[in-house]
Order: C-alpha cells, then structure tokens, then sequence
C-alpha cells in the first residue's frame, strides 16, 4: 500500500504550496510507502485563514450539532477499523494486533467521548446574597494549533483534536512526519462526515518548517502538544511570551516499584507488557523497575525468562509481539543509549542489540527487549528518556528508598506500584511525584481522569473536563440585583 499524503485546507486535498515532499519509509521493511508533504509558512498560514473564517460560524454551531458530526466521525473510525489499523502498523512498526485493539479504538472513543461531553459541559453561578449573581461563560478560544508525536499516531492526534473542536474552536493540526498516513485517512473521514470546511486543518511537515511556524502564528491562541521535554521546552520559550493558552505532555522516565507481597503472577505478567509495549515507545512505559531485596533475585530470573519469550517478528503477523522501532533516528538512538548503558557499567541481562529478520523484514529496524542492572539513580541511563525497548532494574530495601529512587529523576509522568498493603499504598502514591500512579495495574485509563505529568513531565493536564476547560475560556459576568 502506497499514500500519496495532502494537506487539508478549508475542506480540500492539496499540495504543498512549493510542492516539496519527502519520502515515507515503512520501518519494519524499509521500503517507501508513498510521499509526505513539507509544509512551510505559505501552508500554515492558509490554514490559518481557513480556520479563522470557519470559526465565524463553528463557535455558533449548537453543542447538538457538534456531536452529531463528532459522533459521526467516530462511526466511521470503528468501520474503518481494519484499513486504519494496517496503515497505522504499516506507518509505524508496531505489530497489527496492538493497532486493532487499542490505537484505533482509542481514537474512535476520544471522538465519542468529547463529543458526548461538550453536551454535558456546564459552568457556575454564585450569589452574593442580595446584591448580585455572578456566571459564568466559557466560550471557544478560536484557532487553536495541535502538534502529536508518532508513538501513538491516530490515538493522541484525536486526543487533541476531539476536545478542541467539541469546545467550538477550530484547529490547525500537525501530525508528526514520521506517521502521517492516519492522520490524512482522518481527514478523509472528517470530510466524508460533513465537518465544515475550515474548522479542522490538517498541515503535514517537520517541526522546522510547519510545526515552529503553527507555534509562533499570532492568530493561533493555543497550543497543545506531545512530544519530547526538549521541543516542549522550545515551544514554551516561544509560545508563553505571546501569552498563548500552553497543554504540554512531554516526557517520562517512569519507576515501576515492587513488594515482596504483591500478586506475583499479575505483577510479572504487566510488567514484562508495561516495559515493552509498542517496543517501548510510550510514555507511560516503566523504564526503571524497582525491586524489593528479598525478592530481587527472583524477580530479575523471572523477568528476563519471560522476556526472551516476546515474539519478535513481522508487525503484520498474528503472533507478533514485537515490531519495529519507527525510524532509522529513532533505532539509532535507542542502540546509542544502550551503548551508554554497557560505558557506564552496566550489565546486560537481555538483548542490548539489534535483530535481523528474513524476508521482506530484512531491512527492518528491530531491537530486542533490553534488560540492565548495575546501574545506579545518577547515570545518564536511569535519569535520560531512551523510549525504546530498554528498561533498568534495581533494588530497594524500605519504603523511603523505594521513594527516594522514584523521584530521583527530573521527570514525573506515571508510575505503577504494587504491592498488597493498601496502607503502604496509599502513603507511597501521596508522596510519588508523578501525574499518575497505577496501583496493582498499568495503563488502565478512564477518559474523565487528568491526564499530565510533574516537573520537566509537562504543564497542564488533557482529558474530561480538563481539556474542555483548556480549549476554552472562562468570563465572569457580574448582574447586579
């Protein structure tokens, strides 16, 4: 399958203004599968254009309305499930099954969610006894600028552009570059459903050239984006002096912490999934496992035998359980931070290499599931985001050094404890500096929940009520009685 990827721009399918492209390459062959935009100023600002004079009508358009169209969308999502789901492995490595039953659904619900949410959205009033009643307005910001990573392509691009367009703005979009083509199917499905010209533009490019260019645009109010704390950081260095809206969901280096008296069953089997699912690339992955020591020996024998068992191989076969990592950059990188792992002492238990596979695999970039010990909090392994298939294991013996090896670490996304003392538990998670603490599980997630991370993890929180509130902005009007 080939995608001969297009803007689009105030409902239509067009090229680059220069009409410069680059090539998309398939990471489990490395074989190209069709052309990629590169957007530049001249596209963002036609998008702009668009997106302003769609919001004239957008903002008015009835919360009823709204879900019908969003509600649509989302239909048409679940009955291009098989169609979105392959070109979503094709575009990024990972293996078709995980595409089938999370990504592709995830993105249909955010749709539904939001869509059924807006309509529900309510604010406050307050009486000051007999003097006055103050309300509340929340109304759509305007053009708002939305820029996802490729880990997670279709699920976290409609994360954003759901709640965005619930709310009654209008948006100009950015998927990453690197996995494009779902988000161009979007598109696609977003016309086909009857979303007015304008209200959804979606660019294709760089962060250079198109994703810099949605960021410093005057007429875009907000910005939402997930991706690294490094381009986070640029972002906010732009963007807060213009005094835009700012949602930031950046990185993670998140602990996983185990007690001798956990569910031992449950516990290794989430683990050996929360540590390499999707190879890795996630954010909620928990890339420092922390093990009692009384159980240690037996955790990390155990940990490893199961590992070495993960099925790696093409992403588009049944059994697979690993794919590829996303790009050349990408591989690159995770086998440079292993490498750093072995300079600075540690031992690798499992994998530390790359995978050649046969057949149209060949020339895939696979790494195997990587296992280390011997390194302590302070190394560049256990305090830098590799985002690959590499995780760390290391021992505690009391509660406070299990905490004090948690938070050793700038980041602050998620972490998953387990252990059978809900005492225990509900202590540690007060104290854990992270966004979100799972206990006794990983990844179960409720779309009503705040969604974000602490320190260099990002600002703000997405979801529920927390994104409609950021894609809107709240006015008190004060009646006198």
């Amino acid at each position: 399958m080939t995608y001969e990827i297009k803007n689009y721009i105030k409902g239509q399918f067009v090229n680059p203004q220069d009409g410069e492209t680059v090539e998309n390459i398939n990471p489990a062959t490395g074989k190209v599968i069709g052309t990629i935009p590169v957007s530049k100023s001249t596209d963002v600002q036609q998008a702009v254009t668009a997106a302003k004079e769609a919001f004239k009508t957008w903002r008015k358009t009835s919360p009823q309305e709204r879900f019908k169209i969003m509600n649509k969308i989302a239909d048409l999502i679940e009955s291009k499930l098989d169609d979105l789901a392959l070109a979503e492995t094709t575009d990024n490595g990972k293996p078709l099954k995980l595409s089938k039953r999370v990504d592709i659904p995830r993105a249909s619900d955010n749709f539904r969610f939001f869509a059924t949410g807006i309509m529900h959205f309510a604010s406050e009033s307050h009486t000051m006894e007999d003097k006055a009643i103050n309300y509340t307005i929340r109304q759509p910001i305007g053009v708002v600028g939305c820029i996802s990573p490729w880990n997670l392509p279709l699920y976290l691009f409609t994360w954003k552009i759901a709640p965005a367009l619930a709310a009654g703005n209008c948006v100009v979009a950015k998927p990453s570059e690197v996995t494009p083509v779902t988000a161009f199917l979007l598109s696609q499905i977003c016309d086909e459903a009857g979303l007015p010209a304008g209200v959804l533009n979606i660019v294709h490019g760089d962060g250079a050239h198109c994703g810099s260019e949605i960021v410093k645009h005057p007429d875009i109010k907000a910005i939402s984006f997930t991706g690294s704390t490094r381009a986070g950081a640029h972002i906010a260095s732009v963007a807060a002096p213009m005094f835009k809206k700012l949602s930031l969901e950046l990185g993670g280096k998140n602990p996983t912490i185990v007690f001798a008296d956990c569910d031992w069953d449950k516990m290794m089997k989430t683990i050996v999934h929360s540590s390499f699912a999707n190879q890795g690339q996630i954010c909620l992955c928990g890339s420092r496992i922390l093990v009692e020591k009384t159980v240690y020996e037996k955790f990390k024998n155990e940990f490893v035998e199961r590992s070495s068992k993960l099925r790696m191989g093409d992403p588009l076969a049944d059994d697979t359980q690993q794919g590829a990592v996303v790009s050349k950059l990408h591989f690159d990188k995770v086998l440079a931070c292993i490498a750093l792992a072995k300079e600075e002492g540690g031992d690798i238990l499992l994998g530390g290499e790359s995978v050649k596979l046969e057949g149209d695999n060949k020339d895939g970039l696979f790494i195997a599931p990587t296992i280390i010990e011997g390194l302590g909090p302070n190394c560049r392994t256990n305090q830098e985001e590799i985002f690959g298939p590499v995780v760390t294991i290391q021992t505690f013996e009391t509660e406070e050094e299990a905490l004090q090896l948690a938070n050793a670490t700038d980041y602050g996304l998620a972490c998953s404890l387990w252990t059978q003392n809900i005492s225990r538990a509900t202590h540690m998670a007060n104290q854990i500096e992270s966004g979100i603490v799972w206990i006794n599980c990983w990844l179960l997630r409720d779309l009503r929940t705040p969604f974000g991370g602490m320190k260099n993890s990002g600002v703000g929180r997405e979801g529920g009520w927390n994104a409609l509130d950021f894609f809107t902005e709240p006015k008190n009007v004060c009646v006198q009685i």
